[in-house]
């Protein structure tokens, strides 16, 4: 499974940004997708995600209302909506995926991007 993560960039705060988690093949259709997230000097944390289905979504509590995880399948693609965004979101995101039915758990994730860097200016 091959995943390209697209759509980072600098904004202020208060802003949006879509990130892009492109995917090989059919991989979404047997894959749940998370995307995490790791500032300069902090551990990586879970962000997202969202079930092979589609029907099924998490989120970390300090992004709940303000991101939104989507999917469209038709262009093997996930999306990462970021609105409202502060500081603390600046971070480097990457997207993951697993075949796991265990898919909000950070461990179960084995296929990896390349992150995107988004910056928030203050």
């Amino acid at each position: 499974v091959q995943l390209q993560a697209s759509g980072g960039g600098l904004v202020q705060t208060g802003g949006s940004l879509r990130l892009s988690c492109a995917a090989s093949g059919r991989a979404l259709s047997v894959h749940a997708v998370g995307w995490f997230r790791q500032a300069p000097g902090k551990e990586r944390e879970f962000v997202a995600a969202i079930s092979r289905s589609g029907g099924s979504t998490y989120y970390a509590d300090s992004v709940k209302g303000r991101f939104t995880i989507s999917k469209d399948s038709t262009k093997n693609t996930v999306y990462l909506q970021m609105n409202s965004l502060k500081p603390e979101d600046g971070a480097v995101y990457y997207c993951a995926a697993t075949p796991s039915p265990r898919w909000n758990i950070d461990s179960e994730y084995i296929y990896w991007g390349q992150g995107t860097l988004v910056t928030v200016s203050s």
